[in-house]
């Protein structure tokens, strides 16, 4: 398909991590048909490699790679893939992300669920964004796209207690503004997206309560949840040279509820 400059991902190589469930697969789609190959990476292996037949079927080139972000040696061998197989990385999507299973409040936390927390949502952006980072300077270009959510902008209590969620997403959004201060000179672009409410499977199967549904809905100004494909276009906009003169942003799109 691809897309008119500046726009255009044709040549481009793409890691999407999380791309076998949610937001990942919308990722993994947009690059696709902005004309860019893709490397997805999870270790929902089925899922994935669905994802993967949905970006070839679009006629671009595609590999699963199993990994578990939260495991350097993991994150390791998918850099190497992918530069084995495309010989180079031009766009990175850290996109891998858990929450917990239920809201909790923090003095009902086990040491294990916070430190699960931070090793994928936080520990894995440090480990993929280094090890795509050696490619992108030597390269002197690249694009890494950090997901945060609003949950790293503002507390989440006024919808359900998720601490943990929202320490890792505040520590990314922090994060995104120092990489794109350290790397902006190199010609890399390090920016975030912050959605707000979007029909995913990391809701841990909320979106399937009408009563949670009605109630975020009704936070939203917008009125609805967003679907999950309302993403493309910013994730397009920032994986691609329309994005050039933008580094170390969180690009909230929420339907209006950090406006409030």
């Amino acid at each position: 398909m691809g897309f008119p400059e500046p726009f255009s991902l044709e040549g481009k190589v793409a890691i999407v991590t999380g791309a076998a469930s949610g937001l990942g697969v919308e990722f993994s789609v947009a690059m696709a048909e902005g004309g860019a190959d893709v490397v997805g990476a999870d270790v929902d292996e089925e899922g994935l490699e669905g994802t993967m037949e949905r970006v070839r079927k679009i006629g671009r080139k595609a590999i699963s790679v199993q990994c578990d972000v939260a495991k350097e040696e993991d994150v390791k061998a998918m850099i190497d893939t992918t530069i084995e197989t495309f010989g180079r990385l031009d766009i990175l999507f850290n996109n891998a992300g858990i929450a917990e299973e239920k809201p909790k409040l923090l003095h009902e936390f086990t040491t294990e669920e916070w430190d699960r927390i931070l090793s994928v949502d936080l520990q894995g952006v440090f480990y993929c964004a280094r090890e795509a980072l050696k490619h992108m300077v030597k390269q002197k270009s690249g694009k890494i796209i950090n997901i945060a959510s609003i949950w790293g902008i503002a507390g989440s209590s006024s919808i359900m207690p998720i601490p943990g969620y929202n320490a890792a997403k505040g520590a990314v959004v922090n994060l995104t503004r120092e990489l794109g201060l350290e790397y902006a000179p190199f010609g890399i672009n390090v920016n975030c997206i912050c959605p707000g409410f979007f029909f995913s499977r990391l809701a841990g199967g909320a979106y399937d309560d009408p009563e949670f549904v009605k109630a975020v809905s009704s936070f939203t100004p917008i009125g609805r949840i967003a679907d999950a494909a309302e993403i493309r276009g910013l994730a397009i906009f920032l994986a691609s040279k329309a994005s050039d003169y933008i580094c170390g942003e969180n690009i909230v799109i929420d339907g209006g509820v950090l406006a409030k």
